[in-house]
């Protein structure tokens, strides 16, 4: 089984929705977050004097389905916030309400270090898609020795891992985890990737056949499903979601009218998987049926909420 990590979160000022930091046991890394409201206190901090990189999220006027970021870096992170800080017209930025700022508890991050590290981060956003870049350009930086360059990618994976705990999804990998047979072929490897049956769903009315399958906690529709050309439905937040994934080509024209998905791709649960797919609101728990058993979706969660339950009886 994949071990568990150890994420100690500290309120600053007590309450959910100010100041907070985060770290991670055997990380050098450290994480400092808050709402734009809170920045005069932010930028009195220790560790905004440091050397680091840093998140500005904040929505999206064109796409409510995703956030705006723009990912920087500086050896005085403070000072480049206040600058953040001013109006448009002065060379700030109007549009985030939250920032994140990563340093390092022991101070060796070097300028080096963050501006490979901004390098990383922003090809990870990129790659990822998960959000709205507010960065024009992306420079590679190369400078940085073969060793340097391994740290700053375990200090990555180490961001990658702490950031969706405080709610910040940007950086989380959409490609679907490879299958248990896949992990358990590697040599050595000791994790165990959690996966559902695969399940199934059509629209014979409309020639539709979708198949999807649950893994870590997400519902990942595979490559090859069918789906409905348009929203058919009322007008709801998953509409935006349909275009989105129509213009990313995460979904292309598959011929009689239908789209095809052209990878596996993740949903936050059965049911946005399924108004993608029907092109309108649909109850994904109902709708997903096994292809070995025609359990639907809601049938097979309930089923293993009752295994669970009955065997934790069992053991008192």
């Amino acid at each position: 089984m994949t071990q568990g990590r150890s994420i100690r979160l500290f309120l600053v000022d007590g309450t959910p929705h100010g100041l907070l930091t985060a770290e991670i046991m055997n990380w050098t890394g450290h994480v400092l977050t808050g709402p734009r409201g809170k920045l005069s206190e932010l930028v009195q901090r220790p560790e905004c004097g440091r050397t680091g990189v840093y998140f500005l999220v904040g929505p999206d006027a064109e796409n409510s389905a995703r956030p705006q970021v723009y990912i920087g870096e500086s050896d005085d992170v403070g000072k480049r916030l206040k600058q953040h800080n001013r109006t448009e017209e002065q060379g700030g930025k109007d549009f985030w309400e939250k920032v994140c700022l990563i340093t390092s508890k022991d101070q060796n991050l070097t300028k080096a270090h963050v501006k490979y590290l901004e390098s990383l981060l922003i090809q990870q956003a990129q790659r990822v898609g998960r959000c709205t870049l507010n960065n024009n350009t992306r420079h590679d930086y190369i400078g940085l020795p073969e060793a340097d360059q391994a740290d700053m990618a375990f200090f990555l994976e180490q961001i990658r891992t702490v950031l969706p705990v405080l709610g910040f999804e940007f950086l989380r990998d959409a490609s679907r985890p490879p299958s248990r047979d896949a992990v358990e072929g590697l040599a050595g490897s000791t994790s165990e990737v959690q996966e559902s049956p695969r399940f199934r769903m059509t629209l014979p009315k409309h020639g539709i056949t979708a198949y999807g399958q649950e893994t870590e906690g997400e519902f990942f529709v595979l490559e090859g499903s069918h789906a409905r050309s348009a929203w058919v439905g009322p007008a709801h937040g998953y509409q935006r979601l349909h275009q989105q994934l129509c213009e990313e080509g995460v979904v292309v024209e598959g011929g009689d009218g239908l789209l095809r998905f052209t990878r596996d791709y993740a949903f936050s649960s059965p049911s946005a998987a399924a108004a993608m797919v029907s092109g309108r609101t649909s109850n994904g728990r109902a709708e997903w049926k096994r292809e070995d058993t025609g359990q639907s979706y809601g049938e097979w969660q309930d089923q293993l909420v009752s295994e669970a339950a009955g065997a934790g009886a069992d053991e008192f």
